[in-house]
């Protein structure tokens, strides 16, 4: 009966593990299905639409093969379209019926496109020579652009492979439990054994002869004990070693393929009305990189060209203003940095048009006395980078209103719009009065005067200090008017706004007596190369009014969250 058991344990063992390794072996599906396209039209753009790319679930493998550079990017699909406009592109869908990648040209009137390289459009880039392979995971919304150089025509040799779940999670039990049989079996062998021999009982000694003289003889007792102890092994290393085998993930239930794209994006959120945030905290923190890098490299260099690629209206005024004082006069201080991050607040306006609007919020952790910065970015077009148009540093005690969050993005305001307590355009001069009057303005009540410190630096008391100083040949005017810089207004979540504002305030001083002259001095010389006057000086200093604006009908304030203030002209009066 042992024996019939062991035998039974066997055969069982070797059903067992031979299932087991088949899974493995014979029965193994594919890991991963793929599909190609290849086509020859010769547009400058490719472009893999997101149905293409999602044909199967999971990370999409994607590989192109050209001649020369391959340029690869992906964004949101209508961004995509957006960028490339008028150009003729080559488009790879998927036919569902045939289960294939289709390729088609798209006519268009442009033949050659600029880079898609340094895109403040895309989500992610890639750039390669020849060969491009790449694992990521985007959604249908998200399409690939694909170009060489935008003259050439781009590659459009393309694979796209979807990892499938060919683990074989019995695979690991069968090989496992077969191997237990097998112990099992090998159990009941050594029982039945030991059993048979005990069970012979005693035997009655022969007669004993006379001994033969006999030859030495070689007693094989080690190789036999070698050979014993190697069948017993056999086995058990038979065992440790199906038993091994079984260790991979694969071959366990729970388990499935890992893929692990090198990028990955989530299809992007819409409001009712369908528009996506102008763009995701990725992309605005790769933008604001960007814009620190170009500034670090414009400031050093104090080149106008390469800070007109970033910046733009009220903020590049005062730069380019900062980088002609500081060349005439090397003691003055440069502006500050604009930090590589981290971004603390992302606020994209909701569109998919242009031009668009982001507002983000930097802290610099490498120094906590450096205040925080809010940046207001824009972009003209498709094919045109986010560029700064204000920069305003935040005051200290500033808490900003609850916004929504980046995935969702807000509205950008008009600048008469009705819904706030003061519409946008209205808003500089409203708070200009209040610096040259202070409680004398008929805006004084509504604006929070606790925590301003811009009216400390350049309100009434500033202007009395000014005119004490000056001799009695000379007089001093102050006057403002409203910048070159349009406001910009954002919503907030209790339906009132942060608004940007641009505000210009002069400071006149001319002479009142025949013969007496001006004598300018410090950044008012610098900038107007003026040594002395006898008509007069003009400066005007351009004001970055960061404002929250509660909205119509509340009885809160309007507080001044933040601003930046400096020279941007000076010159002899007219």
């Amino acid at each position: 009966m042992r024996f019939i058991l062991a035998i039974i344990s066997f055969v069982v063992a070797a059903v067992l593990i031979g299932a087991g390794i088949a899974q493995r072996t014979i029965l193994l599906e594919p890991d991963e299905v793929a599909l190609s396209s290849s086509s020859s039209t010769g547009a400058p753009v490719t472009v893999i639409d997101g149905s293409a790319l999602n044909a199967y679930e999971g990370s999409q493998r994607l590989t192109v093969n050209g001649s020369g550079d391959i340029v690869a990017a992906y964004g949101r699909t209508t961004d995509v379209i957006a960028w490339i406009g008028d150009a003729e592109y080559t488009e790879i869908g998927y036919d569902a019926e045939t289960n294939e990648l289709t390729s088609k040209l798209v006519p268009g009137s442009e033949k050659e496109v600029p880079t898609i390289e340094g895109s403040d459009l895309w989500l992610d880039e890639y750039s390669r020579t020849d060969s491009l392979a790449l694992t990521v995971k985007v959604p249908s919304d998200v399409s690939f652009i694909i170009i060489s150089d935008g003259t050439k025509a781009a590659p459009s040799d393309i694979a796209v492979s979807w990892p499938l779940d060919n683990s074989t999670p019995w695979a690991g039990p069968l090989i496992v439990t077969g191997a237990i049989v097998l112990l099992l079996g090998l159990a009941f062998l050594l029982w039945a054994t030991n059993h048979m021999r005990s069970s012979r009982g005693p035997r009655r000694k022969p007669q004993k002869m006379p001994k033969v003289p006999r030859k030495p003889l070689y007693k094989p007792r080690a190789i036999g004990r070698r050979s014993a102890s190697g069948m017993i092994a056999a086995p058990v290393v038979l065992v440790g070693a199906l038993v091994l085998s079984g260790c991979s993930a694969d071959f366990w239930p729970g388990t499935g393929p890992d893929a692990a794209p090198t990028s990955s994006a989530s299809a992007v959120p819409v409001d009712e009305q369908g528009d996506p945030p102008a763009a995701t905290v990725h992309q605005v923190e790769r933008i604001v990189a960007a814009i620190s890098e170009t500034t670090a490299e414009a400031d050093a260099a104090k080149d106008a060209t390469i800070l007109e690629t970033r910046f733009q209206g009220a903020a590049l005024q005062l730069r380019l203003a900062n980088y002609a004082i500081t060349t005439a006069d090397p003691t003055v201080a440069a502006l500050a940095a604009i930090p590589t991050g981290p971004v603390k607040v992302t606020l994209p306006q909701k569109t998919s048009t242009w031009p668009r609007t982001v507002f983000a919020v930097i802290q610099d952790d490498t120094d906590s006395t450096i205040p925080p910065l809010a940046l207001f970015l824009e972009q003209e077009d498709p094919r045109s980078n986010y560029k700064v148009s204000y920069a305003i540093t935040l005051e200290p005690s500033a808490v900003l209103p609850k916004v929504a969050p980046a995935a969702i993005g807000t509205s950008r305001l008009a600048d008469d719009s009705s819904v706030l307590r003061l519409s946008p355009d209205k808003l500089a001069l409203d708070y200009a009065d209040i610096l040259e009057k202070d409680v004398d303005s008929d805006a004084y009540l509504d604006y929070e005067a606790e925590g301003d410190s811009l009216r400390a630096s350049v309100g009434v008391t500033y202007k009395a200090t000014v005119r004490a100083s000056l001799p009695s040949t000379a007089s001093v005017a102050f006057g403002h008017a409203l910048g070159g810089a349009d406001a910009i207004a954002l919503a907030t979540n209790d339906a009132g706004a942060i608004i940007a504002v641009n505000l210009n305030e002069t400071t006149t001083v001319t002479p009142v007596e025949a013969g007496a002259a001006v004598n300018p001095t410090g950044q008012v010389k610098a900038l107007s190369g003026l040594a002395i006057s006898t008509k007069g000086v003009i400066a005007t200093y351009g004001d970055q009014l960061l404002f929250y604006v509660p909205p119509v009908g509340s009885d809160k304030k309007i507080i001044l969250l933040g601003y930046t203030q400096g020279l941007v002209a000076a010159g002899e009066v007219g």
